[in-house]
């Protein structure tokens, strides 16, 4: 059984930067499979960011160019660099590793 913990969220300003870890513990879950889901609040979960095989990752519109997904290492954490925030990155940011949910990391953005 796979377990995922966020973390890292919290209360900040527009232009701020926040970085959002997923660790992830168990057995058997592919390392290459990890993606960072959001929700706002009346709207639909949205994919965010992704990482798979070979270090491919992928990215919302939305936030490319801001927004950085990376891993130190073979099945260690799973980090998101958020810069540049705006007030529509307000959302429960969640992490999910094969096709496991974490419980949520808060981020909100204001001024």
């Amino acid at each position: 059984q796979v377990q995922v913990v966020e973390s890292g969220g919290g209360l900040v300003q527009p232009g701020d930067s926040l970085r959002l870890s997923c660790a992830a513990s168990g057995s058997d879950f592919d390392s290459d499979d990890i993606t960072w889901y959001r929700q706002a609040p009346g709207k639909q979960r949205e994919l965010v960011a992704g990482i798979r095989r070979y270090g491919i990752t992928i990215y919302a519109e939305s936030v490319k160019g801001r927004f950085t997904i990376s891993r130190d290492s073979g099945k260690g954490p799973v980090y998101l660099q958020m810069n540049r925030l705006k007030s529509e990155d307000t959302a429960r940011y969640y992490c999910q590793v094969s096709g496991t949910w974490g419980q949520g990391t808060q981020v909100t953005v204001s001024s």
